[in-house]
């Protein structure tokens, strides 16, 4: 009996000893292949491009220049976000080998149409990290105080994706609509004061390639495809995202609380900012930059459980692991793509 516990106990210790190591094998074969997935979705947003002559848009909201939108299409007088609402990721779909979920989907009709309700609730695999915990079945789309947000009398379901494209340094959700919107810093070094009237044209504020409507090229990435930003993570843990696009009057909650966070426009379905941001500011009133895995926990920030920091693809298609620990500037200088920036890369 003696030597049996003793048995029992010594293959306890090794256990005990051995499973951070599997844990963090596992952890890298995940790493690897949230890198790998990353990756493609660079790959085809460069097809895309030489597609199209442009990268996909951030998500597409049909307005005129004075805000209406035509009857039969569901319009957000605040954002000026309507329909279709299909975002960059549901572009991609036939150059990620997603024919199949792109062949199911009409684009031609809004998100919310009865035609698409069961399609955008597909499950995409090259959207979705396998380090993320929070979840990838398809989710409610709720309105702002978090009840299911009902459109012509239906329930939205969307396909969930662990991945977001860039806004640049600047948000553009809810302050975008007809009125006119306050502090726009334009460089990170020099804050300066502005009103702009947006009128729902969200490339007045915007410096990062993907924004509602965006039509971005090669040409506009002044800052160069290397150091500019264009897409990262953003686990479900903390709040959801989709494949699928933009319902006009929904919101983005986070699944936990900080004093500078909680919900945010619809556009943060699929886009996410790095700050400094006019009209977001901290507990002690100074504009926020939060980069990767950064402890405002915001639904409009980039997160990814991957120990240590997080998987972001470059304009070059080019993947990085940037540390949740870089510089905050440096961040800043990396998501913006034409404000001319000297990128100090020491600080990644």
């Amino acid at each position: 009996m003696v030597e049996l516990l003793v048995v029992i106990a010594i293959v306890g210790t090794l256990v005990a000893l051995l499973m951070p190591a599997v844990q963090a094998s596992r952890e890298a074969a995940r790493r690897m292949s949230c890198s790998n997935q990353l990756r493609q979705i660079g790959l085809a947003t460069q097809n895309y491009h030489s597609a199209f002559r442009q990268f996909p848009s951030g998500y597409v909201s049909y307005v005129t220049t004075n805000g209406s939108a035509p009857a039969s299409v569901k319009m957000d007088a605040m954002t000026w976000d309507a329909g279709p609402g299909w975002g960059w990721a549901a572009a991609l779909l036939p150059f990620i080998e997603g024919s199949a979920a792109f062949d199911a989907i009409q684009m031609d009709q809004p998100i919310w149409s009865a035609t698409n309700l069961d399609a955008v609730a597909a499950s995409v695999p090259g959207f979705l990290c396998p380090s993320a915990t929070g979840g990838d079945d398809a989710f409610t789309v709720v309105d702002g105080v978090g009840d299911p947000l009902m459109i012509d009398g239906k329930v939205v379901r969307l396909g969930r994706s662990h991945y977001v494209a860039s806004h640049g340094q600047e948000s553009c959700w809810g302050e975008c609509g007809s009125a006119a919107t306050g502090v726009v810093f334009t460089n990170i070094y020099r804050a300066q004061t502005a009103t702009v009237q947006i009128n729902g044209d969200a490339s007045r504020v915007a410096d990062g390639p993907f924004f509602r409507n965006s039509k971005t090229k090669y040409s506009d990435i002044l800052d160069g495809t290397t150091n500019t930003i264009f897409f990262g993570e953003h686990s479900s843990a903390l709040s959801d995202k989709t494949w699928v696009g933009v319902v006009p009057g929904a919101f983005t909650h986070p699944n936990w609380s900080s004093p500078e966070n909680g919900a945010d426009a619809a556009a943060t379905l699929t886009l996410v900012h790095a700050g400094p941001s006019g009209g977001e500011l901290d507990i002690t009133g100074n504009p926020i930059i939060h980069p990767i895995n950064f402890p405002t926990y915001h639904v409009g920030q980039m997160y990814s459980q991957h120990p240590g920091g997080g998987n972001v693809v470059m304009g070059d298609g080019s993947v990085q692991f940037v540390t949740e620990f870089v510089d905050l500037f440096l961040w800043a200088e990396l998501s913006s793509m034409r404000e001319h920036e000297q990128i100090d890369w020491e600080g990644l």
